[in-house]
């Protein structure tokens, strides 16, 4: 099967600021309750990705293009911040909060994996 990608454009992507457009690879449904998203995501400059918790699922973020801030922690108060880069991937662990800020001049665009832990379908 082949099919075209269209992007939707989203604002406040789980909770954060302006606005990115979401390309979904491989929509929920077609996943076979094994995760919830497969997409590529393109943040605009000062926009970001809300911070919230996994439960019952992992999320790797594969950086395509551009730069940012990734935050992450074990607790909703508990936060480390890293600048990530194209190349580089940020896995974000089952009960792991997260968040990924674009506060650069550019773009930030990212492939995004939700997946379940073993055992647990959506």
């Amino acid at each position: 099967m082949i099919r075209d990608v269209t992007g939707v454009e989203v604002e406040g992507l789980a909770g954060g600021k302006g606005k990115a457009i979401r390309y979904e690879v491989v929509p929920k449904n077609e996943l076979n309750g094994h995760g919830r998203l497969y997409a590529r995501i393109v943040l605009a400059p000062g926009s970001s990705v809300g911070w919230h918790q996994h439960i019952h699922d992992t999320e790797p973020y594969y950086i395509l293009r551009g730069e940012g801030d990734f935050i992450e922690g074990r607790a909703e108060d508990e936060r480390k911040v890293a600048r990530v880069h194209a190349g580089q991937v940020c896995v974000i662990d089952a009960g792991q909060w997260h968040s990924l800020e674009n506060n650069s001049d550019g773009e930030l665009e990212f492939m995004a994996l939700i997946y379940n832990e073993p055992g647990y379908l959506s």
